[in-house]
């Protein structure tokens, strides 16, 4: 029987839950990629909002308080934006000078799905631990955002019970 691709390939971590953006800001929870090569974050936003969607790159040194730092290192990113994301549209590469923010990224009103990738090795010494902030998005409607880490490229590839916790 072959091993599932949760434990093998990858791990799942909450980045944050559905939460209103244009209420205030959202930060991240953080997770470690010391036990992963890297991490594909996943943003998805609803519509509903003329405001445009932000995001910030965080590094830390420790999976609480520490030290933290923007982690400028998004040179890319892939997003779909739809008035109803449905399953019928295509990936758009967008290309930028390395920076910790991406902004203004989807049209105002329609839903986005938002990926961004993030070696382990781009960290700067001495941390370990990222997380993705989205900042108070404006005042008009509203736009409910949700997040998930994508933990890959695992150290060790266990059973999905026996993986070590990502904030570990």
């Amino acid at each position: 029987m072959a091993q599932d691709g949760l434990g093998r390939l990858f791990d799942i971590s909450t980045a944050f839950v559905p939460t209103d953006a244009v209420a205030g800001a959202i930060t991240g929870k953080r997770v470690s990629l010391r036990n992963a090569g890297g991490c594909t974050i996943v943003v998805q936003t609803s519509g509903g909002s003329t405001d445009i969607t932000d995001v910030d790159l965080q590094q830390h040194t420790a999976a609480s308080g520490g030290t933290t730092a923007d982690l400028d290192v998004i040179t890319y990113y892939y997003s779909k934006s739809e008035t109803t994301l449905d399953g019928d549209e295509t990936w758009t590469r967008s290309t930028q000078a390395a920076a910790s923010e991406i902004t203004n990224v989807g049209a105002a009103s329609e839903e986005l799905l938002l990926v961004i990738e993030v070696d382990a090795r781009q960290l700067s010494d001495g941390y370990s631990y990222i997380s993705l902030d989205i900042p108070d998005l404006g005042t008009n409607g509203t736009r409910f955002c949700s997040g998930l880490y994508l933990l890959r490229d695992l150290a060790v590839q266990r059973t999905p019970a026996n993986l070590v916790a990502p904030l570990s």
